[in-house]
């Protein structure tokens, strides 16, 4: 589905419905029952009573697309952790409600100057908030993210370093993960990260892909590449366990709506398993 992304609707080719995007306190609004043929677009006004905030997002295959925030759901509506709703969402709805949530929680931390403590003011042609009294101006957040995952070959064929923080689902593993820092590059990221969480060594670095999150603000960047040397230390209160696995023995993994969940599967399928 195409989307043209978008600050400032046009008032001439405003569409009558639209979609839609409703949060309160942080969680998305869906229907109580969901009709038989899915999500649909619906009139801005639907959403009207208790407006606190409201963005433009973009079109989406013509269709206006809005953030909102509101004060409570209204009847026949429900507020879901987005983490939940955007796996029950199509691809091109999951990816949009991402972006309405970011959106919606920058323009919630940012109503006061962080230098002077002034109100902002939203700014009309640009995603921005600016300070009247002096002049700083704060953009949404951006925080970049490497993934990394680690294959070795064996006796045995390929294997993975999958790994698992205290605050995964049970019997969940994935690849690592870790922030980028002030004045590293994404390789030294990668590096630093892998060394410090399971203590091991790496190369061969290769790109993947990448993926906004919305958890809170990150571009997820993810890598492959290869042991290089090292044994597995998992830092403490970081990497609760880390393992080799082999290719036909996986722990539990990422769904494939996650960037995780893609790059373990399509690694797997490479390496020929």
């Amino acid at each position: 589905m195409d989307f043209q992304a978008a600050i400032v609707p046009d008032a001439q080719s405003a569409s009558a419905s639209a979609w839609c995007f409703a949060f309160v306190e942080g969680r998305l609004l869906l229907p109580q029952a969901l009709p038989e043929q899915g999500l649909a677009p619906l009139a801005l006004q639907h959403f009207e009573p208790g407006l606190q905030a409201r963005h433009y997002l973009g079109r989406l295959e013509g269709l206006d697309c809005w953030a909102l925030r509101l004060a409570e759901a209204p009847p026949g509506w429900q507020a879901q952790g987005l983490r939940a709703a955007m796996m029950s969402l199509p691809g091109p709805l999951m990816a949009l409600a991402g972006r309405a949530a970011q959106v919606l929680e920058w323009d919630r931390t940012h109503r006061f100057c962080g230098v002077c403590g002034t109100a902002t003011e939203a700014q009309a042609q640009e995603r921005s908030r600016r300070c009247p009294a002096c002049g700083h101006t704060a953009y949404p957040r951006l925080s970049p993210a490497m993934m990394c995952l680690i294959w070795r070959p064996s006796p045995r064929g390929p294997e993975l370093l999958l790994a698992r923080a205290p605050g995964f689902a049970p019997g969940m593993y994935s690849a690592l993960a870790g922030f980028v820092e002030a004045g590293e590059s994404l390789e030294d990221c990668m590096h630093r990260e892998v060394l410090e969480e399971v203590g091991l060594r790496v190369q061969g670095l290769r790109y993947y892909g990448s993926q906004s999150w919305p958890f809170p603000h990150s571009l997820m960047l993810a890598f492959t590449a290869e042991w290089a040397g090292g044994e597995i230390v998992p830092q403490a209160g970081e990497i609760e366990d880390a393992q080799w696995f082999p290719l036909d023995a996986l722990p539990g993994i990422p769904p494939r709506f996650s960037i995780a969940g893609h790059l373990i599967r399509d690694l797997v399928a490479q390496l020929g398993g």
